[in-house]
C-alpha cells in the first residue's frame, strides 16, 4: 500500500524502538517515534525529565541537556529509521555512526522539555545512510546535524 505525501506516516512505540536499536538506559535517547516513512524520514520523540542521570553534573542548579546527547538523540532517531527501512537483523548487526557534519547548537534543553527530532534521509546506498536532523523544543531548534551511519555485523 502506498501512502500519499500528505498522509501521516507510521508511529513506532517504545517496544519497537528497543527492538530496532541496541541502546538501553541510561543511553537510550528515543522514547518513541512518529511519522515513519520508509527510506525517507522519521520524527523521534524524547521526553526529557529531571531524572536523567546527566543532570546531576550538567549543571547543578541549572540543568541543561548536554549538546552531544542532543546529537546522539538525533542519530538514534536516524538509526531507528535505518533499521526499520532495511529490516535489519538487530541480533547479528549493529548500526555504527561514521561521520558528523554541520553540527550546531542553538537552544538549551531543560527538564520538562519534549524533544521532537525530525530526521530525513539525504542519501542511502546499500547499508550506508546519511541523515539530516534537528532537535526541536516547540518551534525552537535546539541542535542540528548531518550524520552518516552504516550497518556492521557483530563480532
Amino acid at each position: 500500500m502506498t501512502r500519499k505525501a500528505d498522509e501521516p506516516g507510521e508511529d513506532i512505540d517504545y517496544a519497537e524502538v528497543a527492538r530496532r536499536i541496541p541502546h538501553r538506559y541510561p543511553f537510550l535517547l528515543v522514547d518513541r517515534a512518529e511519522d515513519y516513512r520508509a527510506h525517507q524520514s522519521i520524527v523521534g520523540i524524547k521526553c526529557v525529565t529531571i531524572n536523567e542521570p546527566f543532570f546531576q553534573g550538567h549543571f547543578p542548579g541549572n540543568p541543561v541537556m548536554p549538546g552531544v546527547l542532543l546529537i546522539e538523540a538525533i542519530a538514534q532517531s536516524g538509526a531507528v529509521l535505518m533499521s526499520k527501512s532495511l529490516n535489519a537483523d538487530t541480533t547479528g548487526k549493529t548500526i555504527f555512526f561514521m561521520s558528523l557534519d554541520n553540527c550546531r547548537f542553538r537552544h538549551p534543553v531543560r527538564p520538562g522539555d519534549v524533544l521532537r527530532m525530525p530526521v530525513e534521509v539525504v542519501r542511502a546506498r546499500a547499508d550506508v545512510f546519511k541523515f539530516k536532523g534537528r532537535a526541536l523544543v516547540g518551534d525552537k531548534v535546539a541542535a542540528e546535524a548531518e550524520v552518516a551511519a552504516m550497518v556492521v555485523g557483530n563480532g
